[in-house]
């Protein structure tokens, strides 16, 4: 199960502390690690196949401030894919109308046919880029405002969710998009800069659960949309884990 870490900011904050803690995890958490800034015009993403502790380019990068109103951080922990540049996260994909996405997901797609069409269109082989492929598709087939884009992104969630594990964060450089179906598994802290979310708290502060089984969306750290409340709690069960192993092992 990898790890998520996002910030949506609306002032600067000092993320140093929360992200050194992030990547201390990758002690078990060793295949991979990723981070990102975004912005409405531009997304800078640095990652690199290894354990996050043994990179020396990222302890170097941690000193220096982040001045973005959003950052991203991810690290892996592979169930599907091997140890490879292009199944480290986030990833990032541009639309019909310019708009670049960035997602990390933590989770397992076991069963969702309108994600199989993308098999041969990826660059890796993780269903977390399948994931981002088709949401930009759907995307592209539409031209909504914002509030009619929360509408439809909301359906496919819900749609989504059913019987997979989907703890999802992206964003377009404005937005940030937050999903979650697994319980204890995703958390917020509330600060006067804004909001930041950690697959396990990150500091001895007010750390919250992050709602379960809706998409949230927040826009310079304050919530501005809550999705519709579905029912699709996923629990573990090793029987879809055999049978998706058995899947892959086999393409």
């Amino acid at each position: 199960m990898c790890e998520l870490f996002a910030a949506s900011l609306k002032q600067p904050l000092l993320l140093r502390q929360y992200l050194e803690e992030f990547y201390t995890h990758s002690i078990n958490h060793p295949h991979g690690w990723g981070i990102a800034c975004l912005s409405k015009e531009s997304v800078c993403i640095e990652k690199e196949p290894i354990r996050a502790i043994d990179s020396q380019y990222l302890k170097q990068r941690l000193k220096t401030p982040f001045n973005s109103s959003i950052v991203f951080g991810h690290i892996r922990y592979a169930t599907i894919g091997t140890m490879e540049y292009e199944n480290t996260h986030p990833y990032t994909l541009k639309d019909y109308r310019n708009k670049t996405w960035t997602l990390m997901h933590n989770g397992t797609i076991f069963k969702y046919s309108k994600l199989d069409r993308y098999i041969n269109m990826q660059e890796g082989s993780t269903d977390r880029e399948r994931i981002l492929l088709y949401l930009v598709d759907r995307m592209n087939a539409s031209y909504l405002e914002n509030n009619d884009l929360f509408h439809q992104l909301d359906h496919i969630f819900v749609d989504m969710s059913d019987g997979n594990k989907l703890n999802v964060i992206f964003s377009d450089g404005v937005y940030v998009y937050v999903h979650t179906n697994y319980p204890s598994s995703l958390y917020y802290l509330q600060k006067a800069e804004g909001t930041i979310f950690a697959t396990v708290p990150l500091s001895h502060e007010n750390w919250q659960s992050v709602p379960m089984n809706r998409l949230l969306v927040y826009k310079q750290g304050m919530l501005v949309y809550e999705g519709f409340q579905h029912h699709h709690t996923f629990y573990d069960n090793q029987q879809d884990f055999n049978q998706i192993y058995q899947t892959y092992s086999s393409l």
